[in-house]
């Protein structure tokens, strides 16, 4: 290899010098570079004199962050961070990630993505838009790096519980690979985050002068599945190893595109298979605490959209597994969405609640539909807030010595109840997990800490296992593994603090246990392209990237 020549993934490039350097996140220390490479990049004048070691370059970030006045300023400055140093915005983020994600990603992200246009600063990802039809090849020939193996592609129309946000979805395009990189190691310049702007029927964006996506209203039909093809040809060509997520696409596309590629390239969808094996993690960690089995359970979905539906075929896939039939395995799931009960007399369902449609009576009050159920687990996952509210979670707690209350919904502001509400009103007896993260609640002299039923636990182990292992496919056997992985990572610690999931802390290690679970199911399903190593976790824990400098 040359001098002034390193390896980035698979590709020799060229060691930029003096102030091309500085600028480049990949390989730029800043203060960090030692004398010796001062003088031999061009680096002398250019630094202040002293060295610094990463350690007080960490010292110098947190300190910084301190001085923030919100958090929507703490996510400016490690975007920041992140655009001019790579290695050390993963090092503050890895080692503080129990301060940091709720920075990086949920609830900070929410707000960051609605007011993107408005706090841009430097463009990260690939913006693909329906102007660059029969060119996306192109466009995706102008990314730099040539070794991507995980594509976290968006169409903005259904951000979080915020709605359609257009262009300005990038924000979670680069908040979920920053995840993937923090908790699962796989190297930065692995990962490419991608929008793809069809448009946006916001009308709030398309009159704001500082939105910075194409302002005309959403393709649909024919035109926008030519573009999602066009995509998926292109990206499979260009980076042949590439795991697509598909991430925040509304009702209307998400699950129809994830039937359609599922089965014929490495795809799968967050919304409706990560979050739900989060959620099955969490019951089986719950019934630790009940006593009861899976099967013993009732579970009352507020909400029938990605998350909902998706929840509910893993726990139907669960349930079977555990000898009911597919029918019974269904009616202990029961759906509730804005118009009330989903029955089978409702003439206004979509296709994807047609399989979980009840032969039932219809009703128009949650409260009702608890009384009549008895669930043992109530879920939200309706972007609705307050909606689990005091008589609901009293009634919950009437009926169950420990009800299961899961506010999934994200961010903060969508939450169907507080950690607060959920352990108030039950007096202390519910299991609790939520998307955004709450504070430690004391009630009756005890400390509870809430579990946040957060897809990172699962999607970013996922991505490694498939890498690990080359993955022809990601299977929905693969979320049911990955959730069994997770629960069985909760200590008995874990679960006396009333907290269902394992700590932020462990992340790293989850997520390796994950991969290694992920892609012991694709060898065995011969849906591996890669030999299988003798070791697999070492094998695993040595493709993870850690966010030290370079000698």
């Amino acid at each position: 290899m040359k001098k002034h020549e390193r390896t980035i993934g698979e590709s020799h490039v060229d060691f930029y010098r003096g102030v091309k350097l500085l600028h480049d996140p990949v390989r730029n220390k800043g203060t960090a570079f030692t004398e010796e490479e001062r003088d031999e990049l061009g680096l002398r004048g250019l630094l202040p004199p002293k060295v610094c070691t990463q350690d007080e370059q960490v010292m110098r970030v947190l300190d910084n962050l301190q001085r923030k006045f919100s958090d929507l300023d703490r996510y400016v400055y490690l975007v920041a961070l992140q655009d001019r140093n790579e290695t050390l915005f993963y090092r503050v983020v890895t080692e503080h990630l129990q301060a940091m994600m709720p920075l990086i990603y949920t609830p900070t992200v929410g707000k960051a993505t609605q007011l993107y246009g408005h706090i841009f600063r430097r463009p990260r990802g690939l913006f693909l838009t329906a102007n660059d039809k029969g060119r996306m090849g192109e466009v995706l020939g102008n990314w730099p790096h040539r070794d991507v193996r995980i594509i976290v592609i968006t169409d903005g129309e259904r951000i979080l519980g915020l709605g359609d946000l257009g262009a300005n979805g990038m924000g979670i395009s680069v908040g979920k690979l920053t995840l993937y990189t923090a908790c699962a190691g796989i190297h930065p310049t692995q990962c490419l985050p991608i929008t793809l702007d069809v448009g946006t029927n916001n009308r709030q964006l398309l009159k704001d002068p500082l939105y910075l996506g194409l302002s005309q209203r959403r393709v649909r039909g024919e035109e926008y599945d030519e573009l999602f093809a066009e995509f998926v040809d292109a990206a499979t060509t260009r980076f042949p190893k590439a795991i697509i997520q598909l991430e925040d696409f509304a009702n209307l596309n998400a699950f129809r595109l994830l039937e359609k590629y599922k089965d014929r390239i490495c795809l799968f969808d967050d919304d409706i298979q990560g979050t739900a094996s989060v959620t099955l993690a969490g019951f089986y960690s719950a019934q630790r605490i009940t006593k009861n089995s899976l099967k013993d359970q009732r579970f009352l979905f507020l909400g029938a959209g990605e998350a909902g539906i998706g929840i509910g075929q893993l726990v139907v896939s669960a349930l079977t597994s555990e000898g009911l039939t597919d029918q019974e395995a269904r009616q202990r799931c029961w759906f509730f969405d804005s118009k009330g009960l989903v029955v089978k007399q409702r003439d206004d369902l979509a296709e994807h609640k047609k399989l979980f449609a009840l032969d039932h009576q219809p009703m128009t009050s949650f409260q009702d539909a608890i009384k009549s159920f008895k669930p043992t687990a109530i879920i939200g996952v309706s972007g609705a807030p307050g909606s689990f509210n005091k008589p609901v979670l009293e009634l919950m707690a009437e009926i169950n010595e420990r009800p299961i209350i899961f506010a999934l919904s994200n961010p903060t502001s969508k939450c169907e109840c507080t950690a607060v509400e959920a352990y108030n009103y039950t007096k202390g007896r519910a299991i609790f997990a939520s998307g955004s993260p709450f504070d430690p609640v004391d009630f009756g002299g005890r400390a509870f800490v809430p579990g946040q039923g957060n897809n990172a636990y699962i999607f970013p182990g996922v991505g490694l296992g498939a890498m690990a292992c080359g993955a022809s496919r990601i299977t929905d056997e693969m979320f049911f593994a990955a959730a069994k992985s997770l629960a069985s990572q909760v200590t008995d610690h874990d679960l006396e603090l009333g907290r269902i999931f394992p700590s932020l802390s462990k992340i790293r290690e989850v997520s390796a246990k994950i991969a290694v679970a992920v892609a012991e199911l694709a060898y065995d399903h011969g849906l591996a392209r890669e030999k299988r190593p003798e070791n697999l976790l070492e094998h695993v824990k040595q493709m993870m990237f850690e966010p030290v400098y370079e000698e």
